[in-house]
């Protein structure tokens, strides 16, 4: 036998209550803007598919997966905004190459 607590004590996201209301505004807003992050690492990662080519210059080869690597970053940091903490899943989902990976989280100096 389960015992439940009288659902006047449990909190209920069916009220609308100013609070209930305004979370679910976030975390709306939050799940838009990680599908928009996701966009821009598929879009990223599509535009390293150069880096095969072998005609392509080292400076260019270098500002691709530092710009790769910039925006995997950001949706990492978006994805943990969502409570979302092990990134392996989005990794594999996104086939994200280990030389951007390598690159996350360093700090470029701009010449």
């Amino acid at each position: 036998m389960t015992v439940r607590p009288p659902q006047s004590l449990s909190p209920s996201f069916s009220k609308d209550t100013g609070l209930n209301l305004l979370e679910y505004e976030l975390m709306s807003e939050r799940a838009d803007a990680l599908g928009r992050h996701g966009l821009k690492v598929e879009k990223a990662i599509a535009a390293l598919s150069v880096l095969s080519d072998p005609q392509t210059a080292p400076e260019q080869r270098e500002q691709l997966l530092n710009d790769a690597a910039d925006v995997v970053w950001a949706f990492f940091i978006q994805r943990e905004i969502c409570g979302l903490r092990s990134n392996r899943d989005a990794v594999q989902r996104y086939g994200i190459p280990k030389e951007v990976m390598a690159r996350l989280g360093i700090v470029r100096r701009k010449p």
